[in-house]
């Protein structure tokens, strides 16, 4: 039985940080692209980095580069998210998802597997 378990979210001040971590069983993890996804409330849930199966190469969605980074540890079955230089506007509910397509890719019709979210709450 897959599972994708995010933890790390909360309240942060607007321009803080946060470190969200995704952690999976159930699957050969270093086969799978990784991605992170959110859902803002009222809003469809959007794209926002993936990984590819060995971290070398990265897809972010405009609105956070420069400010998030994805990595992961396949020896810990973990992926990561950095967020940085938080807005309001960041406030939404983070999924993992994992996929085995080789392209991190940023749709998540594509994604075989998903976490339950993780809320992230950014104070103006």
């Amino acid at each position: 039985q897959v599972q994708l378990v995010e933890s790390g979210g909360g309240l942060v001040q607007a321009g803080g940080s946060l470190r969200l971590s995704c952690a999976a069983s159930g699957l050969r993890f270093s086969t799978y692209a990784m991605g992170w996804f959110r859902q803002a409330p009222g809003k469809e849930r959007e794209f926002v980095a993936a990984v590819t199966r060995s971290g070398s190469s990265t897809n972010y969605a405009d609105s956070v580069k420069g400010r998030f980074t994805i990595t992961r540890d396949n020896a810990k079955n973990t992926v990561y998210l950095q967020m940085n230089s938080l807005k309001p506007e960041d406030t939404a509910v983070y999924y993992c998802a994992a996929t085995e397509r080789i392209y991190p890719s940023n749709l998540q019709g594509l994604y075989d597997y998903w976490g339950q979210g993780t809320q992230v709450t950014v104070s103006s």
